[in-house]
């Protein structure tokens, strides 16, 4: 097993690149152009702030990332995962420079953090401050929150709440009603593309010992927690819509690779199948960050 990475060529820069898992993007992007209409839609939009929240979701997520390459890989959890490239699993790096890159990403969502803090609230910096910690003990250090069952509820609270209404208070400095609902859906979007990675990966996270969500539900009713996330993610856009604009429905175009995702899983895929499932899926929070943005800025 080379799982710590220690004898490994040098990474490509492609394999950095594929090593940061790009299709996880769209549940950084997602929650702040949906806080960002929201801001909007009250005229309060801030737009060098909405790209300092950009820069702080795009470099916690890629953090977050490369620190589960660096954790899982060293436990040996990665040694036969399917799906995107293992940096450290598959020897490709070593692990040092896998954790060099996750604190590197930190640094710069902690940079760009202090900045909107200097220019709204310096409570903002304990929030910053609890968000790279909780990207670092999903799967680092000695009894990860992943390996518990808890992920799904961290990615809704952090990728979810803390990005939607984080991205709307530092513009508007104040949490409307959309902004919530806003913050539910993107949130269930999100966990739903942990929800479908790890539906994918309980076979190899039986044997590691990983009891994450999938494992502990088991696989039926992980499926069934997954059309579920989705649902509800549906319904907080129609609370967006009545508590906003009609605009706000361009949103339902997520439903286009939702529905694909839904009947995907609903057949009973698995392996490199669900692969599409994760692609459909950030599709369908990207498509539905963008539909609200847009519509609430029209609106506006």
């Amino acid at each position: 097993m080379r799982a710590a990475g220690w004898m490994c060529d040098m990474a490509t820069p492609g394999q950095w690149i594929e090593g940061a898992r790009p299709r996880t993007l769209p549940a950084a992007i997602a929650p702040v152009l949906a806080g960002t209409g929201v801001a909007a839609f009250n005229h309060s939009e801030v737009w060098w702030k909405a790209a300092l929240a950009m820069v702080v979701a795009l470099a916690l997520q890629v953090g977050v990332n490369y620190a589960n390459d660096y954790s899982d890989g060293i436990k040996g959890t990665d040694a036969d995962r399917v799906g995107p490239l293992r940096l450290v699993g598959s020897g490709s790096a070593a692990a040092s420079q896998v954790k060099v890159a996750a604190f590197a990403s930190f640094g710069v969502a902690a940079v760009a953090g202090v900045a909107l803090a200097l220019t709204t609230s310096w409570w903002l910096v304990a929030l910053g401050a609890v968000s790279i910690v909780a990207a670092w003990y999903y799967t680092g250090g000695s009894r990860p929150y992943g390996y518990a069952g808890l992920g799904e509820v961290m990615v809704f609270v952090f990728f979810g709440l803390v990005a939607v209404l984080g991205t709307t208070y530092v513009q508007a400095e104040q949490l409307p009603l959309p902004a919530w609902y806003c913050a539910i859906g993107i949130g269930a979007l999100a966990s739903a593309i942990l929800v479908a990675n790890n539906l994918r990966d309980i076979p190899t996270d039986k044997v590691a010992n990983k009891l994450t969500l999938a494992v502990r539900l088991g696989d039926q009713r992980t499926r069934a927690l997954y059309v579920f996330m989705l649902v509800g993610a549906a319904i907080a856009l129609v609370g967006i819509s009545m508590s906003t604009s009609a605009w706000a429905a361009l949103g339902f175009a997520f439903l286009a690779p939702a529905t694909k995702a839904i009947r995907t899983v609903r057949s009973g895929a698995v392996g490199h199948d669900l692969v599409k499932v994760l692609q459909l899926t950030g599709a369908a929070e990207l498509l539905y960050g963008l539909g609200v943005f847009a519509g609430l800025l029209i609106a506006s």
